[in-house]
């Protein structure tokens, strides 16, 4: 079975500042890769380079055997993004954001809007908040709703980008649990920016660890705190001062 995505020699720059630098990395199918690191490391870059978001200098990148840089459109319907924020559409309600993207693609009628969407708010825990705007939702649910808007599409990947960030520990284990449970539902692909190593020890399969654009640790996650790396140990340390069982 060949890989979902594929990162070969992957190169970006911001003016003069190189921020990845030569990245290879690849990641199975229905695998769930943590990308981690320091800020400034060059781990969103990455996302967002998948993604087709931002234009490379040098490399290339495949997602389901399709090049991004050369067939972008076909790339993104293999994706859905979930946003650090949710990036939820606030004049919109629930339904109308989860059902945005599914709905410029093709049309719906009543009936199968509605199933559609009690399907999608049920696989994330949100059933019967359709009606809700996003001002009434908290940091959680929203990223909930994000998801669910992202599985509409039927991807075969997912991008998710600080999932757990800004979140009390308890909606955090919640999410981590989320996105283990869609990964095993749907099969599809997972690729996980996060700082947070509790959630890549509950989660995750392999770690790619970033430091000044580069891969300083790429395998797996049980194999994480023997690194030998300064920075990978301050982060394992400081982990298991705020682990929660």
């Amino acid at each position: 079975m060949n890989p979902a995505v594929v990162v070969d020699s992957l190169s970006v720059s911001y003016g003069t500042h190189r921020v990845l630098k030569d990245v290879s990395l690849s990641v199975e199918p229905g695998e769930i890769l943590f990308v981690m690191g320091a800020s400034g490391g060059g781990k969103t870059t990455l996302l967002k380079a998948i993604a087709g978001l931002i234009p490379y200098s040098t490399g290339s990148v495949q997602v389901e055997g399709v090049d991004v840089a050369q067939e972008p459109d076909a790339a993104r319907r293999a994706m859905g993004f979930v946003f650090q924020y949710g990036a939820l559409l606030d004049y919109l309600n629930v339904g109308e954001n989860v059902l945005f993207g599914l709905r410029r693609q093709r049309k719906l009628s009543r009936t199968e809007a509605r199933t559609t969407l009690e399907g999608l708010l049920a696989s994330v825990g949100l059933e019967g908040n359709e009606g809700k705007m996003p001002d009434e939702l908290s940091g959680g649910m929203r990223k909930r709703v994000a998801l669910a808007r992202a599985l509409a599409m039927e991807p075969q990947v997912l991008l998710y980008d600080e999932p757990s960030s800004g979140l009390d520990p308890v909606t955090a284990y919640s999410i981590d649990k989320l996105i283990r449970e869609t990964t095993q539902r749907t099969g599809a692909t997972s690729i996980v920016v996060s700082h947070d190593v509790n959630s890549a020890m509950r989660v995750a399969n392999n770690v790619a660890f970033f430091l000044a654009g580069e891969v300083a640790y790429f395998g797996p996650v049980a194999r994480l705190a023997q690194s030998a790396v300064p920075e990978i140990q301050e982060l394992v340390q400081k982990s298991k001062a705020e682990a929660i069982v």
